[in-house]
């Protein structure tokens, strides 16, 4: 069974060369997120001669007061790759005109993945979750990851009617809130994320390597009609669905 992890800042790592030998290594499928285009480069680098890691085009929500010059320059460069993230909206505490200025570039960029079409979209939804759906909406020409989600469960359910999945990291397992949410996701939608570096297990910094540990702790949370090594297993073949032709 390979183990896959949908959202990784792997330039943000102390190594990245290192780490992104060690997921080769250990042939874990990795989708690299970035956080603005101008960094995307690098990345792109890192990945160009592996096989389990995907570079991914993005601009983080929570930049986008001081990066918004780089929306143009992002969908200008959508044709390099089919993953995009991380990007989304971000309401917690920010004064409207950030938040406005944020809906502004995620509507550029949604209507550009959508006109580019079969984009994997890693997206953030902090407080935001109405706002995410409503511009994405229910029949987006690619397939959509929420990253992390924490709204509400009318916003869920809004979520799961569209066919969106949601990738489940190592903090919501250990949160009620959370594992609430996850208890209310169909398992054909969920996939594995670490969110690395800005996760840890004690002093560690979580990274692909641990996506198997996750997976685990996940299928035992959810394994009520099916055996551990079947949730297991329909949580990897979520993963090769999602990136079809190129698993």
């Amino acid at each position: 069974m390979n183990y896959h992890d949908t959202h990784f800042h792997l330039d943000l790592m102390p190594s990245p060369e290192e780490t992104a030998r060690l997921i080769e290594q250990q042939k874990i499928y990795t989708i690299a997120v970035t956080n603005s285009p101008t960094v995307f480069f690098y990345t792109e680098k890192l990945a160009s001669d592996k096989k389990y890691i995907r570079p991914s085009l993005g601009l983080h929500p929570e930049l986008v007061a001081e990066r918004y010059t780089e929306v143009n320059q992002f969908v200008q460069m959508i044709s390099r790759t089919r993953y995009i993230g991380e990007i989304g909206l971000d309401n917690h505490n920010k004064v409207p005109a950030d938040y406005k200025l944020q809906k502004k570039a995620f509507e550029k960029i949604v209507l550009a993945c959508a006109d580019a079409g079969e984009k994997i979209l890693t997206i953030h939804s902090r407080r935001a979750a109405r706002d995410i759906i409503d511009i994405v909406g229910p029949s987006f020409p690619g397939k959509i990851i929420l990253h992390w989600y924490s709204d509400t469960e009318a916003q869920l359910q809004k979520a799961i009617k569209n066919g969106y999945y949601f990738s489940i990291n190592h903090p919501m397992l250990h949160s009620k809130t959370g594992e609430e949410i996850i208890k209310k996701i169909p398992i054909e939608r969920l996939l594995i994320e670490t969110d690395g570096p800005f996760t840890k297990r004690g002093d560690e910094l979580f990274t692909p390597l641990m996506a198997g540990d996750i997976q685990k702790e996940l299928a035992s949370i959810i394994s009520t009609d099916n055996t551990l090594s079947d949730c297991e297993k329909i949580i990897s073949d979520n993963f090769e669905r999602l990136l079809g032709k190129d698993y």
